[in-house]
């Protein structure tokens, strides 16, 4: 009630004022509106808040960006584990054929071989049989005049005998050092011609002796040899030693 009352005589004392100036003689007042001593009201209450308003519509998307700058090359990794063997893959094509090697140096042949027969059929028991009749004897291994082979490349030899028996049984051994290593035994049989055969192989050192003699007495010599019947001895190196 007492602020009604101040704001009244407010107004007034400001009307009051404007009514002087409009008299002939007196300067005009301030503009309208002014008022000399006017005293601002008291501040109002604050307003309540209002209610809030609803969500806006979604903007259209904006334009693709340019693309950035590559970014630093990161630190190097540690190394991981060994993976599993894979599966064998398929078989490639062939590879193309090297150039020819050159020449190289011919090797070493050593040879000794020898192939004799029976020019008679007259034989002594127990000394070496002489087959005199020479069907190859390069080398000279094989001496006529004592019926031995001698040896003078070291390694293994093969020697066969073919003989024909004629009127007396047979047994010829073939001798190696002194030593018999290989016998055949053929029965004679009455009028007829029969054959018998041996072979062997050996290792022989050098200076080692090889030959064939009829074995036991003379009941055992039955060896024969004519124009149509042969008796032969043969021998040759196989392989020689190395070593």
């Amino acid at each position: 009630m007492l602020l009604q009352t101040v704001l009244l005589l407010l107004v007034l004392h400001c009307h009051a004022e404007v009514t002087t100036a409009e008299e002939p003689g007196v300067p005009l007042p301030p503009p309208k509106g002014t008022c000399e001593g006017w005293m601002a009201g008291i501040p109002g209450h604050p307003g309540h808040n209002g209610t809030p308003g609803r969500d806006g519509r979604d903007g259209t998307p904006g334009e693709k960006g340019e693309k950035g700058d590559a970014g630093l090359l990161g630190p190097k990794g540690e190394t991981g584990d060994v993976g599993g063997t894979g599966a064998e893959g398929p078989r490639g094509f062939p590879g193309i054929p090297g150039r020819k090697g050159e020449p190289g140096e011919g090797a070493y042949v050593y040879r000794s071989a020898f192939s004799v027969g029976l020019e008679t059929g007259v034989t002594v028991p127990n000394v070496p049989i002489r087959f005199t009749k020479i069907f190859y004897n390069q080398q000279n291994h094989y001496d006529g005049s004592t019926g031995k082979f001698y040896c003078n490349i070291p390694g293994l030899y093969y020697f066969s005998y073919h003989i024909t028996v004629y009127l007396k049984d047979v047994k010829v051994g073939l001798f190696k050092k002194d030593k018999a290593v290989l016998f055949t035994y053929d029965q004679y049989q009455e009028k007829n011609v029969d054959q018998a055969s041996g072979s062997v192989l050996l290792h022989l050192e050098v200076g080692d002796q090889v030959w064939l003699q009829v074995y036991g007495d003379g009941e055992h010599n039955g060896l024969y040899a004519d124009n149509v019947n042969d008796c032969t001895f043969t021998g040759f190196l196989l392989y020689h030693d190395t070593n």
